[in-house]
C-alpha cells in the first residue's frame, strides 16, 4: 500500500471523530492566535514580559467563550474536506460574535493589562488561523485523492457539460471518488473562462469532442437536471458524438425523490426524452383513493406494478394486487410492504379469464376502485398461434373483471388500452378494441360505476419492449436488429404512464377514453443509434441491421382513430376520445366471444372484422 493510500485510510478512520477534533484543533488555533496577536503588538522583546499574571486565565477564558459560539452556530459539524466560501462566511460571523463576547467580558472585568489592540486584532488572526487549517486540510484530502486516482490502473478522466449549480455540488463529491475533473463546458457566456471549485470553465457545449480529445478525457458526465426537451436532447448528442462513455446525474425528479448530486448514472433512454414532469391535481386523486379499498389485476406487470407503486402514495384503505404470475406478484408484495410498511395488502392469485372466480374475487373485497392492467401486449406472439387465448384474456377477461366490479358495487373502473388500438392491423390490438367497447357497454348498462379507459403509447423499459432487447445485443457486441427504417413509435417513461392513469381515475366520466399526449414520435433507428453511441461504441463496431416488419406490425400507431374527436381536459396531459359506433350490449359481445371455437385463430380474426370495423390485418412487408 503507497504512502497516499495509508493517508487516506487514516483521514477516514479519524473522520467519525471530526466533530471532537474539530472543537480540538480550533481550541489550538485560538490559543495561538493570541500568541501571534501579542508579538504582531509587543514584538519579540516583549510579547511575553508584558503579559499580565492573570493571562493564562484570560486565554483559558476566551477559548471557552469561542467554542461555545462555535457549538451554538454549528461549527464543528462543518466537513473540512468540502470547505469552502460558505464555511469561511460562517467562521467570519462566529469569530466576530465570539470576539465581541471575549472583549466585552475582559473590559467589564476590569483588566486593564490587556492590550485593547490585541483584544480588536484576535477575532481576525483566529479567522485566518481557522480557515487555513480547514483550507489546507481540503487541498491534502484532494491531493490524496488525485494521487491514488493518478496511480489507479483505470483512472477516469471526466469532461463535465455544465457550470452551474449541479455542477458545482458535483465536484464537491466525485472528486473524492477517484474521478478526475480536466474541465466544465457551458453556453451561459458569463461562465466563460471562470473556474468552479478550481476547475476552469473551458468553452461552449459544442466543444466537447474537440476538447475531450485534447484533454484525453474517458468519460463525460451531463450536470444539467433542469435542461428537458429539445436542449436536453441536444445535449445528450453532442456528448454521445465523442464517443465515449456519457453518464449524468440523477434528473430533477431523482433529486426531489432523494438522490444526490454525486451520484452519477448512465444515460438512460427516458433522458433522451426530455419530457415536461407530470403535473397532477394531487387533491382530486388523493379524494379519489385515498381511505379506499383499491384493486388492480396484472399488479405484477411493468404497468401494474407501477400502477401499484403509484396508487400506495395517496393512502389507499387496502391495496388488493391479482396477478397471474406467482413470482410476479411475490416480487411486487415484497416491495411495497418494504416501502410502505403501513399499507394493508391482500395478495391474491387470480385470473380474468375466469368470470366466476373474478366475482367471487370481487365479492370478496369490495374494490371502489379498479385498475384492469392484466393483459397480453407482445404484437407478434399474439398474432399467430395465440390469437385465441388473446381474445380471452384481453376482450373476454376485460368483460369479467369489469362485470363483477360492476357488480360488487366499485365506484370506478379503469382499462390500461393501447395506442394499437386505434385503427388495428394485429390482434392485439383488436382485442384491445373491442375491450374498450366492452367498457362503453357497460356503463351504458351499469350506471352505478364509471367505467373509463386510458390509452397510450409503448412505455421505455417495459417488458417485451426494445429496449432491453437493444441493450442485450449492444452488450453481447451486436448486431442491433431494428425492422424497418421508417419505423416510428410513441413512447412514455413507466412512471409517467401510470401517474396518468391514475389522474384518469380521479377525473374521468364513465363511458369515455383517455388519450394520454405521448409527445412527438421516437424514430426506432434513432433510438437503437442513440443506445449504441451512450454506451461507448460506433455504429462500425456495432452495426444496424433491418429484418423487416413483424407479422401484424405497421410504421406507425395513432392515437385517435379518424374518427375520433378529442376535448381537452384540466391535465394538459390527458385528452378525451368521444368515439362512435359502439352499440351491442355486454352480454351479447360476451357470448359472441365465448363463441369462438379454442385455437381458432381464423374465426378469431373474423369476429375482430365484425366487432372492429376498423380492423385490416396488415400482412407483413420488408
Amino acid at each position: 500500500m503507497s504512502f497516499w493510500h495509508r493517508l487516506d485510510a487514516l483521514l477516514a478512520r479519524i473522520r467519525p471523530r471530526r466533530y471532537a477534533l474539530s472543537l480540538l484543533i480550533d481550541a489550538a488555533v485560538i490559543v495561538a492566535a493570541w500568541q501571534f496577536t501579542y508579538l504582531f503588538r509587543l514584538g519579540f522583546e516583549r510579547w511575553l514580559s508584558a503579559r499580565p499574571g492573570y493571562d493564562p486565565l484570560v486565554q483559558a477564558a476566551i477559548v471557552a467563550i469561542y467554542l461555545v459560539v462555535f457549538v451554538l452556530l454549528g461549527v464543528p459539524r462543518g466537513m473540512w474536506r468540502f470547505s469552502g466560501f460558505g464555511e469561511v462566511k460562517r467562521l467570519a460571523v462566529a469569530c466576530a460574535l465570539a470576539g465581541a463576547l471575549a472583549a466585552a467580558v475582559v473590559l467589564m472585568a476590569q483588566l486593564v493589562q490587556v492590550p485593547r489592540a490585541v483584544l480588536a486584532l484576535h477575532p481576525v488572526i483566529t479567522l485566518f488561523g481557522l480557515a487555513g487549517v480547514r483550507l489546507g486540510y481540503r487541498m491534502l484530502y484532494e491531493h490524496t485523492r488525485a494521487q491514488i486516482a493518478a496511480g489507479s490502473s483505470e483512472t477516469r478522466r471526466t469532461l463535465v457539460l455544465g457550470a452551474g449549480t449541479a455542477a458545482r455540488m458535483l465536484l464537491a463529491g466525485i472528486q473524492h471518488q477517484g474521478w478526475v475533473v480536466v474541465g466544465l463546458l457551458d453556453d451561459d457566456p458569463a461562465k466563460q473562462r471562470s473556474r468552479l471549485a478550481g476547475v476552469p470553465v473551458l468553452g461552449t457545449l459544442d466543444r466537447a469532442a474537440e476538447l475531450a480529445r485534447s484533454l484525453a478525457a474517458t468519460h463525460l458526465v451531463i450536470a444539467m437536471p433542469s435542461v428537458r426537451g429539445a436542449l436536453r436532447r441536444r445535449v445528450i448528442e453532442l456528448a454521445t458524438a465523442t464517443g465515449l462513455p456519457v453518464q449524468t446525474v440523477p434528473s430533477a425528479q431523482e433529486l426531489v425523490e432523494g438522490a444526490t448530486v454525486s451520484r452519477v448514472r448512465d444515460i438512460q433512454p427516458e433522458d433522451l426524452l426530455g419530457r415536461e414532469p407530470v403535473v397532477l391535481d394531487e387533491a382530486g386523486i388523493a379524494d379519489c383513493i385515498g381511505g379506499k379499498v383499491v384493486l388492480i389485476t396484472g399488479a405484477g406487470g411493468s404497468i401494474g406494478s407501477e400502477l401499484c407503486r403509484q396508487v400506495a402514495r395517496y393512502g389507499p384503505g387496502k391495496l388488493v394486487l391479482v396477478e397471474l404470475s406467482e413470482f410476479n406478484l411475490y416480487t411486487i408484495e415484497q416491495e411495497l410492504g418494504e416501502r410502505f410498511p403501513q399499507l394493508p395488502l391482500e395478495r391474491l392469485i387470480g385470473d380474468v379469464k375466469n368470470l366466476e372466480h373474478m366475482r367471487q374475487l370481487m365479492q370478496r373485497w369490495k374494490p371502489q376502485v379498479v385498475f384492469h392492467a392484466a393483459a397480453y401486449k407482445h404484437v407478434p406472439l399474439m398474432e399467430e398461434h395465440n390469437a385465441w387465448v388473446a381474445l380471452q384474456n384481453n376482450t373476454l377477461g376485460t368483460h369479467n373483471a369489469a362485470l363483477a366490479a360492476a357488480e360488487a358495487g366499485a365506484e370506478r373502473f379503469v382499462l390500461i388500452s393501447t395506442d394499437k388500438a386505434v385503427n388495428p392491423t394485429n390482434v392485439m390490438g383488436a382485442t384491445k378494441r373491442a375491450a374498450e367497447m366492452v367498457i362503453s357497454a357497460l356503463a351504458r348498462e351499469h350506471v352505478g360505476t364509471r367505467f373509463m379507459a386510458v390509452r397510450f403509447g409503448n412505455v421505455l423499459g417495459s417488458s417485451g419492449s426494445v429496449i432491453p432487447k437493444f441493450k442485450e445485443q449492444i452488450a453481447r457486441g451486436g448486431p442491433v436488429t431494428v425492422t424497418h427504417p421508417d419505423i416510428i413509435r410513441y413512447f412514455m417513461t413507466i412512471p409517467e404512464a401510470a401517474r396518468l392513469v391514475v389522474q384518469a381515475a380521479a377525473i374521468g366520466e364513465t363511458g369515455q377514453v383517455y388519450v394520454l399526449d405521448m409527445g412527438e414520435p421516437v424514430r426506432i433507428v434513432e433510438l437503437a443509434r442513440d443506445l449504441i453511441r451512450m454506451s461507448g461504441h460506433t455504429l462500425e463496431e456495432i452495426p444496424i441491421v433491418f429484418t423487416g416488419l413483424r407479422p401484424g406490425e405497421k410504421l406507425f400507431e395513432e392515437l385517435l382513430a379518424d374518427s375520433d374527436t378529442t376535448l381537452p381536459t384540466a391535465i394538459a396531459q390527458l385528452r378525451i376520445a368521444r368515439l362512435q359506433g359502439q352499440g351491442g350490449t355486454a352480454a351479447a359481445l360476451e357470448a359472441t366471444i365465448r363463441a369462438v371455437p379454442e385455437g381458432d385463430a381464423a374465426a378469431v380474426r373474423g369476429l375482430l372484422r365484425d366487432l372492429v370495423g376498423e380492423y385490416r390485418a396488415a400482412p407483413a412487408s420488408a
